[in-house]
């Protein structure tokens, strides 16, 4: 009984270690790929699974999630032979498990491998400025390149995105001095400019300031002349008005009495002025005949009636 009991027990731990041995459980998002006597026999998804003893086993194992990868830091020549060092982060899936086992030795190495090559290439086609420009550019064609080839890898290149691109220290002073002189240009150039716009603003101002004094001036010389015109209308206009009275005067009872009074007076008086304003005066031979300056000046009134009288008549 004891013996029975012994082989018993010896058949249920071969019977677990069997079980350990086969059973399979496959987490989420994997898939095992199962051999048969060292040739492919299936892909196991999620799930718990059963293997033939001592005929099947697990070969690989593959995720079929996003994975990434850091390129390393590698050296590449612009096509301006300048020496850049370029790193990046690779992403990409597992489509095909069985392609991915079978297709390629190591599918990882292959796309670091080619996704420095395909970087090296893209690289050597620009010049050192455009890397820094056309990132998205170089991204994509480094894509498409390691895509292409992993086709038959059961691998998808998802993205690739450049991390650092370092050129060497002198380059990079160059740069700094290109950059430093490309703002003192800038600067230069915006000082001008608000020098340039303030000059432009100063002679329109200087320009409307001259428009409005020339304005001004004319309109002054106008408004003078309107009224020195206007002084002389009046002055024209009285005087007229003065000498249609003094004819009128004239044709009355003592007017011409009147008249050779007024003038004697008014000689008399404009002689007595100048005795008294100047040291020397001029004095007519005939000074003492008023009566005959009286008479020339009665004449000249007596021509000025007859005219009144005809031009009324």
């Amino acid at each position: 009984m004891n013996t029975s009991l012994v082989v018993a027990a010896v058949l249920a731990v071969i019977v677990i270690v069997l079980l350990i041995k086969t059973a399979v459980i496959v987490p989420q998002r994997s898939e095992y790929i199962i051999e048969r006597l060292g040739k492919y026999s299936q892909s196991l998804g999620a799930g718990f699974h059963i293997l033939i003893p001592f005929l099947d086993r697990v070969a690989y194992k593959r995720s079929l999630k996003e994975e990434v990868m850091d390129i390393e830091s590698q050296d590449c020549i612009t096509t301006d032979n300048v020496s850049v060092s370029v790193d990046g982060v690779l992403y990409l899936q597992v489509i095909d498990s069985k392609l991915s086992a079978y297709g390629i030795d190591n599918y990882r190495l292959a796309a670091s491998q080619l996704a420095q090559t395909s970087l090296r290439s893209v690289i050597g086609k620009i010049e050192l400025d455009r890397t820094f420009e056309e990132r998205e550019s170089l991204n994509q064609q480094v894509v498409a390149a390691i895509d292409e080839a992993s086709q038959n890898w059961g691998v998808k290149v998802l993205r690739y995105e450049i991390k650092d691109i370092t050129p060497p220290k002198t380059v990079m002073e160059a740069m700094e001095k290109q950059m430093r002189a490309e703002r003192e240009k800038r600067a230069a150039v915006a000082i001008s400019e608000g020098d340039r716009q303030s000059r432009i603003n100063r002679a329109e101002g200087l320009k409307r300031e001259a428009i409005e004094v020339s304005e001004g001036e004319k309109q002054k010389r106008i408004n003078e002349a309107e009224g020195q015109a206007k002084e002389i209308e009046l002055v024209a206009y009285a005087t007229a008005e003065g000498i249609k009275k003094i004819a009128s005067s004239l044709s009355l009872t003592g007017g011409e009495t009147a008249a050779n009074l007024r003038v004697a007076e008014k000689y008399i008086a404009e002689f007595g002025k100048l005795a008294k304003e100047n040291n020397t005066m001029i004095i007519p031979s005939n000074m003492g005949d008023i009566s005959s300056m009286v008479a020339t000046a009665m004449s000249v009134l007596g021509h000025v009636k007859q005219a009144s009288e005809t031009k009324s008549a």
